[in-house]
C-alpha cells in the first residue's frame, strides 16, 4: 500500500468518526441518549483519539495487590532500583543515538526509528504490531495498579485508548493518596510499569530461546524445513511445483535440516559454479532428441523444442583437454539426468574416457535447482534462483501430526520478537526524564528520596529537577525529529 494511501485512510477514518460523534451529540432526538450511552460505557471520542474507561477491574487490582505482600514489596522495590538505573541508561543511550544519527551518512540505518504502520511497517505485520503494543501497554499499567494497591494508593479506574494508529492503556490513581505516601513508595509505583515491561522482554526472550523444546512434543526441528507459503502464480507454484506443507530435506544434494541450511544451500546455487551429471556418451547419443541449435532469449544455446516441458538442453565436451575438446549439445529428459552422479568435468566421473559431464545449457542468471521433498518426486526448477528464494517461505518446525497448523511456531516466534522490541522500547522511553512520561515522576521520586540529603533546600532540588526534565524532553524530542526526518526524507 502506498504511503499516501495509508495516510489518507487514517485521516479519513478519524475525520469520519469525529464528525459522526459530533452529529450524534448534537442531534436533538438521540443526542441525550447517545451521551448517556457514552458515560455508562466509559467511551469518549476526541480528535484522533478513542478512549474506553472502566472501574470494573478495581476489585481485581485490589486482590492482586493484597496477594503475597512481602513478595510484592520486594518485587516492586527491585523494580524501583531498576527504573532509576534505566533512567540514567536511557539518557546516555538517547545521547549516543542522537550523536550517531546526526553524524551518520545518508543510507546508513538509523538507531532509533519510529514505527509507522503502512510507512515502514508492512501492512502484513499489523496483526503483530497492534496486539503486541496493546499487551505491552496493559502489562505496563497493570504494574502501576498493583504497586499502587500495595502502597495503599486507591485505583480509580483503568482504560484503553487508540491514538491515531497507536493503541495503549492507562490507569487512574487517586492523586491525594499518591502525594501522601513517602518518596520511596512513590518510586515503587512510578517504576512498576517500566519494570513490568522489562520483565515482559525477559519472558519473550526465554520463550524464543526455548521454543524448540516447548514445541518438541508436537513439532520436529532439525529434520528439514516445511513450506509455509508459495507466491501465487510464481514459477515455483503449480501442479509440479512446491506447495504449502511440503517437507524439504535437500536442495541440489545439499542437506537441509534447519532454515539456515536452506539459505546456505540457495547461496551455494547462486555463488558456486553449477555442477553437471555423469552419463556415458553412448547413452547420451541414444537418448538425444535434439533439434537444430538456436539461440534462446537469454543468449544460451537451445537444442530442444519450444513446447517441451520435461526435456532440457545439456552441453558436454568430447575429447581431451590436449585435443581442444569440442562442445556438443543433447536434448534429454531432465529428471532422470538429475538423479545421476554429479560432476564438474568429465574426469570427475568414474569412466572418464567413455563418460560425459552434462551441464544444463542456461543463461548466466538461471540455474537448475532440484528440491527433494516428502510428497512425490523431486521438484525441478529452471530459472533465477533469487526469484525461487523470494517465492517460497519456510519454517524449521515440521509438525508431527497433519492437523497441526504449520504457521503456529513462526507466529509465536514473531510475536515474541515484537514483544522484545516494542516492550523494551516502552521501558526505555518511559524511563527517560521527560514531561508526560513515567520518567518525569521517577525523577521526582529519585530527587525526594536519594538527593534530599545532598540538596536539602527544596528550591535547589526543584531547579535541578526542572533542568533535568527540560534536558530529557529536548533530548527525546531531538531524537524523534531526527528519526522522522531520516524516515521521510532519506
Amino acid at each position: 500500500m502506498l504511503r499516501t494511501t495509508w495516510i489518507a485512510l487514517v485521516l479519513g477514518f478519524w475525520s469520519s468518526l469525529y464528525l459522526i460523534d459530533a452529529f450524534l451529540k448534537s442531534n436533538r432526538y438521540i443526542g441525550q441518549r447517545y451521551a448517556e450511552f457514552q458515560v455508562q460505557n466509559g467511551l469518549q471520542v476526541s480528535v484522533a483519539q478513542l478512549r474506553w474507561y472502566t472501574t470494573c477491574l478495581n476489585r481485581c487490582f485490589i486482590r492482586l495487590g493484597q496477594c503475597k505482600p512481602r513478595i510484592l514489596t520486594a518485587w516492586f522495590t527491585l523494580g524501583a532500583w531498576f527504573g532509576v538505573l534505566l533512567m540514567f541508561v536511557g539518557v546516555v543511550l538517547l545521547t549516543l543515538t542522537l550523536v550517531k544519527s546526526v553524524s551518520q551518512e545518508e543510507g546508513e540505518p538509523a538507531v532509533l526509528t519510529p514505527v509507522m504502520p503502512g510507512v515502514n511497517l508492512p501492512v502484513s505485520e499489523l496483526g503483530y504490531f497492534f496486539p503486541v503494543l496493546l499487551v505491552s501497554g496493559i502489562w505496563h499499567e497493570l504494574g502501576h495498579a498493583i504497586a499502587a494497591v500495595r502502597e495503599q494508593v486507591r485505583v480509580n479506574g483503568f482504560g484503553i485508548f487508540l491514538m491515531v494508529v497507536y493503541p495503549g492503556a492507562f490507569v487512574d490513581l487517586h492523586t491525594d493518596h499518591l502525594k501522601a505516601v513517602s518518596a520511596a513508595r512513590q518510586l515503587r509505583i512510578y517504576c512498576a510499569g517500566i519494570w513490568h515491561n522489562f520483565v515482559l522482554v525477559l519472558f519473550a526472550i526465554a520463550v524464543l530461546l526455548t521454543l524448540p523444546y516447548l514445541l518438541s512434543p508436537v513439532y520436529v526441528t532439525g529434520a528439514g524445513v516445511v513450506i509455509t507459503n508459495v507466491v501465487k502464480n510464481s514459477p515455483v507454484s503449480g501442479r509440479r511445483g512446491l506447495a504449502v506443507g511440503y517437507h524439504v530435506t535437500s536442495i541440489n544434494g545439499c542437506p537441509v535440516t534447519v532454515p539456515e541450511d536452506w539459505r546456505r544451500c540457495l547461496g551455494a546455487v547462486v555463488f558456486y559454479p553449477p555442477y553437471g551429471h555423469c552419463m556415458t556418451v553412448g547413452k547420451v547419443q541414444q537418448l538425444n532428441t535434439n533439434v537444430a541449435l538456436y539461440k534462446g532469449a537469454g543468449g544460451q544455446v537451445e537444442c530442444c523444442r519450444n513446447d517441451s516441458v520435461s526435456e532440457l538442453c545439456f552441453r558436454y565436451e568430447m575429447g581431451t583437454e590436449m585435443d581442444k575438446p569440442q562442445r556438443e549439445y543433447a536434448c534429454l529428459e531432465a529428471r532422470p539426468i538429475t538423479e545421476l552422479a554429479r560432476c564438474h568435468k568429465a574426469s570427475d566421473c568414474h569412466q572418464a574416457r567413455k563418460t560425459a559431464c552434462l551441464h544444463p545449457s542456461l543463461d548466466n542468471s538461471s540455474r537448475l535447482i532440484r528440491v527433494l521433498h516428502n510428497t512425490g518426486p523431486p521438484m525441478l526448477y529452471v530459472g533465477d534462483p533469487y526469484l525461487f528464494g523470494y517465492s517460497v517461505s519456510i519454517s524449521g518446525y515440521v509438525p508431527k501430526y497433519a492437523f497441526l497448523p504449520i504457521w503456529l511456531p513462526d507466529v509465536i516466534a514473531t510475536f515474541c520478537k515484537y514483544l522484545i522490541s516494542l516492550s523494551g522500547a516502552l521501558a526505555i522511553l518511559n524511563a527517560v526524564p521527560c514531561y508526560a512520561l513515567d520518567g518525569q515522576w521517577v525523577l521526582m521520586g529519585f530527587m525526594e528520596h536519594y538527593v534530599v540529603k545532598i540538596f536539602p533546600n527544596p528550591a535547589e532540588r526543584k531547579l535541578i529537577n526542572d533542568l533535568t526534565l527540560l534536558f530529557g524532553t529536548l533530548l527525546l524530542g531531538a531524537n524523534v525529529v531526527v528519526a522522522m526526518y531520516a524516515l521521510i526524507f532519506r
